[in-house]
């Protein structure tokens, strides 16, 4: 890409930065969603008029805006992620010769709470989820099932479980794959066989019959079109209220982070979690243990890439 003006439209500006995020760093759409629409808001905050000149963003202005993010959002943890939407956005700046500064490195660093730590079940209450599925048998049920499954026993995020192509799983091998995760790289899991066994169990007994490649699918309402995010959590909302369990929180992370959690608990090392999680940095899974990621030892990868 080749720049030559410091003047830009906020949407210009916009549509360069998803290009660098996507053509450099290969993240999803949705992480880039999220990185433009914190960079949108400090944008508009200094160039009301929305006309960006790049060379007059100070420092003073980054720091006005976490301060004015952390008064509207609260909680550290999107704080955060204001932060490093703004500092990847200056890289990007400095990548494409718009900037020759470090201004990345004016952006305050957002402490996380104990307060701000995932909320998870504890083993007693994720065994209990897991053990009331055995008695869903409607087609939704079984759906809702194997989808619960998927991420409680593999940290699917909804949207790797949306996009889940029946290509996807190798029965034979007892593998699933993840065909691209947040890191920009796809990801081999293992098929456990309490996973294999209710996503079997549904498209034998409860998927519709439909043309769509997607692993799952409505049963109601255009029967047999691909589910959305929202599908996903719901089914996590059904199964928790079916199980009886007072959950710290709502919504498809709760899955993911009770793993996480579990795992930990259990002896396994933040890389291997990291891996499993599909997530871009150690920071992420640390969280997990309230430790000081610059001080963790070598990661060893325990789960196999493969090519997005």
């Amino acid at each position: 890409m080749d720049i030559h003006e410091d003047h830009w439209t906020v949407e210009a500006l916009l549509a360069a930065f998803d290009e660098h995020l996507q053509g450099s760093r290969g993240l999803c759409l949705g992480t880039r969603r999220n990185y433009a629409g914190h960079v949108e808001q400090f944008l508009k905050q200094i160039s009301p008029a929305g006309v960006v000149d790049t060379a007059d963003i100070r420092a003073v202005d980054v720091v006005d805006f976490i301060g004015s993010s952390a008064k509207r959002y609260g909680g550290s943890r999107t704080v955060g992620h204001v932060a490093t939407s703004l500092r990847s956005f200056f890289r990007f700046l400095r990548a494409t010769g718009l900037r020759t500064d470090r201004l990345e490195d004016s952006v305050p660093t957002v402490q996380h709470r104990p307060s701000d730590l995932p909320r998870h079940l504890d083993s007693t209450q994720l065994a209990r989820l897991v053990a009331s599925l055995d008695s869903w048998s409607t087609p939704r049920g079984l759906r809702d099932g194997a989808i619960v499954l998927c991420m409680a026993r593999l940290g699917l995020r909804s949207s790797e479980v949306v996009q889940l192509r029946l290509e996807d799983i190798d029965w034979r091998n007892g593998t699933l794959r993840v065909s691209k995760r947040k890191t920009g790289h796809g990801a081999l899991l293992p098929l456990t066989e309490e996973v294999g066994a209710a996503t079997a169990s549904y498209l034998q007994h409860g998927r519709p019959k439909t043309t769509s490649r997607r692993v799952f699918v409505l049963d109601r309402l255009r029967t047999g079109a691909p589910i959305s995010e929202s599908i996903v959590g719901r089914a996590v909302e059904r199964a928790v209220r079916r199980a009886d369990i007072d959950a710290p929180m709502r919504g498809a992370n709760l899955l993911r982070h009770s793993l996480a959690t579990g795992l930990l608990a259990g002896g396994a090392t933040l890389g291997q979690i990291a891996d499993l999680m599909g997530h871009r940095s150690l920071t992420t899974t640390g969280i997990y243990a309230r430790v000081d990621i610059a001080a963790l030892a070598e990661v060893g990868l325990a789960w196999p890439e493969t090519a997005s």
